[in-house]
Formats: structure tokens, sequence, C-alpha cells
């Protein structure tokens, strides 16, 4: 992992996080979001909400399971 840049945001075209504190983080650094880029992951799915940590939940499962539902939920929204 590295830290995001504010330039990141001229080089990619989806700024995804996986909670909103970490959203909220994102647009600070970057300045804010004009372009629509900086999103949820759970926001590509039929629900929308954070993804829980397993460091503090102990549940990998269910971190394991919202993460696979997002991303098919992304993949999904970018093929079309």
């Amino acid at each position: 992992a590295v830290q995001l840049k504010k330039s990141d945001y001229d080089k990619y075209d989806y700024l995804i996080a996986m909670e909103e504190r970490n959203r909220k983080n994102m647009l600070r650094i970057l300045g804010g979001d004009l372009e629509g880029k900086v999103s949820l992951l759970l926001d590509y799915a039929e629900r929308h909400g954070d993804i829980a940590d397993p460091w503090y939940t102990g549940d990998f499962e269910e971190t394991y399971r919202d993460v696979y539902e997002g991303c098919t939920a992304l993949l999904e929204a970018l093929e079309k």
C-alpha cells in the first residue's frame, strides 16, 4: 500500500474506500471530488455501507463476503 496523494486524483479514474471514515480522509487529502471519482466499494453493490475491518471484528468471513460482493458489483459496472 502507498499513501494517497493529491496528485493521484488526476492519475486514476476510481478511488475506492472501504469505509466512510477513509472516504472522508481521502476527500480531505484530495481537496474534494469534483469529478465523482471517490466512492465506497459497497456503493457499487445493491447495498451501501462500510466494510468492517476484521482486525477489530474478528470476522474475516464477513469481510471477505463484503469485499467479494463489492468487487463483483464494481466489475459489472466497469463492463457496462
